[in-house]
């Protein structure tokens, strides 16, 4: 291998690596906006809903967990104990009865970015919504 082929796969590898720490600098930002939000309306007393999951095939399915819808298209969550939850789940007849186990992802500053549903924008503005019942 030539020395330029070695340094090519150095700087994608650092260049990844800045990435992923950006990603979760981001995260633990954001983390900290959805922990305050989680205060806010328990101290408003806006009481938690069972989230509902969307599968692929635009079907509604239960899930585990209860907290609050975060946009209109009801996609995204944040639960009771302040995990953030993706709620498009793969399709599943089973899941049509059983319902789906949530797992939490990490949150992000800007929701949705990069969506083509016109539904993108800072989570703090989300959040607001969200707590003046729109």
């Amino acid at each position: 291998m030539s020395d330029s082929s070695d340094r090519r796969r150095a700087d994608a590898a650092r260049m990844a690596e800045l990435a992923a720490s950006a990603r979760a600098g981001e995260s633990r930002a954001a983390q900290v906006i959805v922990d305050r939000f989680v205060e806010e309306v328990a101290a408003r007393g806006i009481a938690p809903v069972p989230l509902q999951a969307t599968q692929l095939d635009g079907r509604r399915v239960s899930t585990d967990k209860t907290g609050w819808y975060v946009n209109k298209k009801q996609s995204l969550g944040i639960g009771t104990d302040g995990s953030w939850y993706v709620l498009t789940v793969p399709t599943s007849l089973l899941s049509r009865f059983t319902g789906v186990k949530l797992h939490p992802s990490p949150p992000e500053l800007v929701v949705a970015r990069g969506g083509r549903d016109g539904e993108s924008g800072d989570l703090q503005d989300f959040l607001d919504r969200v707590l003046r019942g729109e």
